[in-house]
């Protein structure tokens, strides 16, 4: 089913790749609800919405798909959901905002249905494609320096090196000291066992803790909030929602194609210009976003820490299917999940170390052409710097069709990269993000 002979794997590098992507991961599902409650919406709610919907697209993606990427609700989105839509907005309510996730997630569904999505894989220039690869490569090092404190904010340069002295700090440098000797080992699975010796030490230590036991039993407080897709459809035209729903849909579409492409590259998994089984892998995070709305989470993408367990190893939906089953575990486990979650010191060093292995794509960009150059470039400084993969996706189409035109090669350039461009032009300058 997983065809692990055809692609050079085993069940146990698969499993093992599976569990690393889900420690990188596994955050969320602490990080979500604490965002999406200062819209109003319960912890406990949220909690076992975020869960659903990882499970519900991670689960497509495993068995239909058969590639080792994670769909959970994303970060970036949650925020936006949060404070733009429900904070800035005294009459939307977070159930009438679920509408426009659920809405979105149609749409999305629709698009994913149609050759479209695929079409737009195909559509993105190859210079393009390695910066955004790149550009997430740096991203999710920085999330890891971010998280840990090896960098911190500064007032005047904006990021500084932080104290190196804090225990926090020290427990990072330690693991991913650790993690990179046993990669420099070839151990298999070192990334996994990296984090697992990094735990070991942070409980030994005092920082890693149970203060709330380990198991809870997971609850809905307020059921199904989206029951009737036509009166969410309705609320959509009665609050005038259209360009949530646009954002969301744009955002999302990008977040997770990039990503997409970005860990298939990384795994060697695409064919050319093209990515096998693309619509049944597009179709994961559309099902994950309508599904999570209707029990009240904000929309999914596919996960850049999916790329940890590619580095681990995984190489098909086996990886996936490994996180889907410790999504649905980690449901009876919030407290266990939540402690260790929030010790960012444990999985961060992953981060940091899958990121310097997607920056080898910038070997592939053809540097000594500026209008091929400059577009990718500008993908993999932005999207670390504004900490969205989207934004910077959004940067990279923008100014690739500019250049060519400049260059008088308009000619080469995808119709759909002129029309994403001009879409991507107005969500920039005319809509909150």
């Amino acid at each position: 089913m997983f065809k692990l002979s055809e692609l050079n794997t085993n069940v146990k590098t698969e499993i093992l790749a599976g569990i690393t992507t889900f420690l990188t991961m596994v955050y969320i599902v602490v990080v979500n609800p604490v965002i999406l409650s200062d819209a109003g919406v319960p912890f406990e709610q949220v909690f076992v919405a975020t869960i659903i919907g990882a499970v519900i697209g991670t689960l497509w993606m495993a068995l239909f798909a058969n590639y080792p990427i994670a769909i959970a609700p994303g970060m970036g989105l949650n925020a936006y959901f949060a404070y733009s839509v429900v904070g800035a907005h005294e009459d939307i309510t977070y159930q009438v905002a679920f509408s426009a996730v659920f809405v979105a997630g149609l749409l999305f569904i629709i698009l994913s249905l149609t050759p479209f999505r695929e079409k737009l894989i195909e559509a993105i220039p190859q210079n393009l494609k390695h910066g955004i690869t790149a550009g997430i490569g740096l991203f999710i090092a920085f999330i890891g320096l971010r998280l840990t404190g090896i960098v911190t904010a500064h007032p005047s340069n904006l990021v500084t090196l932080g104290d190196l002295h804090s225990p926090g700090v020290l427990l990072a440098l330690g693991g991913l000291a650790i993690t990179l000797i046993l990669m420099a080992l070839n151990v298999n699975g070192a990334l996994f066992f990296g984090m697992i010796i990094t735990g070991i030490i942070a409980y030994f230590t005092g920082q890693l803790e149970f203060k709330e036991g380990f198991m809870k039993l997971p609850s809905l407080p307020e059921g199904l909030i989206i029951t009737n897709p036509f009166a969410a459809i309705g609320d959509v035209f009665s609050y005038g929602l259209y360009a949530v729903v646009f954002s969301f849909l744009l955002v999302t579409v990008f977040d997770t194609t990039g990503t997409m492409v970005g860990v298939a590259q990384q795994a060697g998994l695409m064919k050319g210009n093209k990515m096998p089984r693309a619509r049944q892998a597009l179709l994961a995070d559309s099902l994950g976003t309508t599904v999570g709305a209707m029990f009240g989470t904000s929309p999914t993408s596919a996960f850049v820490e999916s790329t940890t367990g590619v580095a681990a190893g995984g190489r098909t939906g086996l990886t996936s299917l490994t996180v889907a089953i410790l999504f649905i575990i980690s449901a009876f486990f919030g407290p266990l999940v939540g402690a260790v979650s929030g010790l960012s010191a444990i999985t961060a060093p992953a981060l940091i170390i899958v990121g310097s292995l997607m920056m080898g794509s910038i070997a592939h960009i053809k540097w000594n052409e500026i209008d091929e150059a400059f577009p990718a470039f500008l993908i993999i400084l932005t999207m670390p710097l504004t900490s969205s993969i989207a934004t910077g996706i959004a940067l990279g189409f923008i100014s690739y069709p500019l250049m060519k035109v400049v260059k008088g090669k308009w000619r080469e350039v995808h119709p759909l990269v002129y029309l994403f461009a001009v879409l991507f032009f107005y969500q920039l300058a005319f809509l909150p993000h």
